[in-house]
């Protein structure tokens, strides 16, 4: 492609200010909305669970188009709508409305965040794109540490409405352009009229071939019980430490570790100079999250315990996100793989929307974190060992790759 690594550099900005701007400082927006519009904060977060709902039922389409288009054109909307919806948020004055501008972000997110981004990566450099999507997730890795304090500061100074104003004029000027002047589309080899009709064949016949593929069922298994387990840590990780009496000093420099954890990780698999394996990256990051729980369950009183797991938790999780966006060209094939990896981001998001309403219920009924711990534990262990299946040497699958 023309542009080359500026043009890595420029998504990877995109991605640090889409990932910052849409999803990083929704958590920062509950307090002071609950205080002035007195919503109940389960009402707030529903919003964004609902968001990342609509984010997984949209990820097909948007995989398919790119696969057969390009991603000029469907990141470009996405931050367009992204950057409207957030203008539109600090107007917002009734419930009704805060879920619909959350349908249109999940849209947006759809559209913006790392699987299209993974999918155009592959389509323009299939000959460098493990090295290049680690490139860019390291960038993007520090999407939270810039965003969440910045977010913070927004709101401290100017209240959470302009706040959200700011953080929509910064998606309007550096992610909207670089999708909308700088991103260009790789010419198909057919003339323009017949690479859409060719591309969707193509690209049905690979969708086909996935899902009567053991490869895909052990990948969708992995990443779903994955970001099930993840999602439901992250959302109550604070809770959990506050109720083993942990000092707020503590808990702010535990979360505060996973962040660099998740970089370190990922300058790990630059440093490797051939490139880096997707089999054993998978296998090391999907071994981390069981033992970074079992810090938890074993040690609940221990602060070096904390810490290692909260570098563990971090690592792991690093590393699985470039894993995520090579694991189907690797494992399987390239035709289809946006609506491949659209596929599978759908359970994979429907079960991080739900994930942490489901901890909540068994903290509820078994009166402790205890069970959440363990609950978390056993979908870890499925998800490594559905990697290790999904993993296996594509021989083993040979009779249907033909």
């Amino acid at each position: 492609m023309k542009y080359g690594w500026p043009l890595i550099g420029a998504l990877a900005l995109a991605q640090l200010v889409s990932w910052g701007a849409i999803y990083y400082g929704f958590s920062l927006f509950v307090v002071p909305m609950e205080a002035e519009l007195h919503w109940g904060r389960t009402a707030i977060n529903g919003a964004l669970s609902l968001g990342l709902l609509v984010s997984g039922f949209t990820a097909y389409p948007v995989g398919s188009w790119i696969d057969r288009r390009g991603g000029r054109l469907v990141m470009s909307l996405g931050s367009a709508i992204g950057t409207v919806l957030l203008a539109a948020w600090c107007f917002v004055e009734n419930i009704v409305a805060f879920y619909a501008i959350w349908i249109g972000l999940g849209i947006a997110m759809a559209a913006t965040l790392y699987d299209p981004v993974f999918v155009v990566i592959t389509r323009s450099f299939p000959r460098d794109y493990r090295r290049r999507i680690t490139v860019l997730t390291l960038v993007g890795g520090f999407a939270s540490t810039v965003f969440i304090p910045l977010t913070q500061v927004f709101i401290d100074w100017l209240g959470w409405r302009h706040a959200l104003l700011a953080l929509a004029l910064s998606n309007l000027a550096i992610a909207l352009p670089v999708h909308a002047l700088w991103l260009r589309d790789r010419e198909p080899p057919e003339s323009a009229e017949a690479a859409p009709k060719n591309g969707a064949i193509l690209e049905d016949a690979a969708v086909r071939r996935a899902f009567h593929h053991p490869v895909f069922w052990g990948l969708a298994l992995c990443f779903t019980a994955y970001y099930a387990t993840f999602s439901a840590m992250t959302f109550h990780l604070i809770p959990l430490l506050t109720e083993r009496g942990a000092s707020s000093s503590i808990i702010v420099a535990a979360y505060a570790t996973i962040g660099p954890a998740q970089v370190a990780g990922r300058i790990v698999l630059l440093m490797f100079p051939g490139g880096f394996s997707t089999t054993v990256a998978g296998r090391i990051a999907l071994l981390a999250l069981p033992s970074s729980m079992l810090c938890l369950i074993f040690f609940p009183s221990s602060t070096v315990a904390l810490f290692v797991f909260a570098a563990l938790y971090g690592a792991g999780n690093g590393v699985l996100t470039i894993v995520r966006g090579t694991a189907v060209p690797d494992l399987m094939w390239r035709e289809g793989y946006g609506a491949i990896n659209g596929a599978l981001a759908l359970p994979s998001n429907v079960a991080k929307a739900a994930a942490p309403f489901g901890a909540a219920l068994i903290w509820s009924f078994s009166g402790g974190y205890d069970a959440v711990l363990w609950s978390i534990f056993a979908g870890a262990v499925l998800a490594a060992l559905a990697w290790w299946y999904a993993a296996l040497r594509p021989q083993r699958f040979f009779f249907l790759r033909a």
